[in-house]
């Protein structure tokens, strides 16, 4: 069903890890579009092991403070994506919402964190893709829900990645997005040298949601934290 989704599927689609890889020998940060020190620092051995380590942490704990899956209101049998999936359990709590006629995909760059999240979440209506955020490989107004959590403040230009979520989702259908670094608390992150996430402005990805066209936009902050939701006209 994937496949369906997908701008060009493969001929010989690479399965053989439990998920679909769209890169192939491609190392993070081979696109033009996904480079910079911490792209660099993502590929590497070490920091492949902190990144998955960490998105396995930040996800756990700040889903539990929010579920994103209450306000997206997915239809059953309907499609969800996750962008930037990290250890699978938030596209896992997508699949459960869709129910088992649904589909629900995670998308990430990492090999080790998509491993284990298919060890850990894989399931019949649960699917893992190695695709690069800034460039999604589906077809315009694909999925009923998209969701990314801790994902949009490693890449260099956040609002590429945006709009390609804007793109895939289907109108009437809403957007969830978190960010840990947004906000003056989180402003002097800005100063540290080779610090490797973006920091956003209180207003940014708001304003970024509006301009594409999204309606109904909210933004929620706590402390470095936020939350910004909408809805496709």
């Amino acid at each position: 069903m994937a496949e369906k989704l997908l701008v060009d599927p493969p001929a010989n689609p690479d399965v053989s890890r439990g998920y679909l890889d769209l890169l192939g020998d491609r190392p993070a940060g081979a696109d033009a579009r996904n480079t910079g020190a911490i792209q660099a620092l993502w590929a590497s051995r070490l920091g492949s092991l902190f990144y998955d380590n960490a998105q396995t942490v930040a996800r756990r704990l700040l889903t539990a403070w929010q579920e994103p899956t209450e306000w997206l209101n997915l239809p059953v049998g309907g499609t969800a994506l996750d962008v930037g999936s990290g250890p699978g359990n938030v596209t896992a709590a997508l699949g459960r919402a869709v129910g088992p006629a649904g589909l629900a995909l995670g998308v990430d760059i990492s090999e080790p964190m998509l491993a284990r999240a298919v060890h850990a979440e894989g399931g019949p209506n649960v699917g893992f893709l190695r695709a690069d955020a800034q460039r999604l490989p589906f077809r315009d107004e694909s999925f009923d829900a998209v969701v990314s959590i801790a994902m949009l403040q490693l890449i260099p230009d956040p609002s590429v990645a945006v709009a390609e979520m804007v793109r895939v989702l289907r109108p009437g259908r809403r957007i969830a997005v978190m960010v840990p670094t947004a906000g003056p608390v989180a402003a002097p992150l800005r100063y540290l040298p080779n610090a490797g996430a973006h920091v956003f402005d209180d207003d940014e990805l708001g304003d970024a949601f509006e301009r594409l066209g999204l309606v109904s936009v909210r933004t929620k902050s706590i402390g470095t934290i936020q939350w910004v939701r909408g809805k496709k006209a």
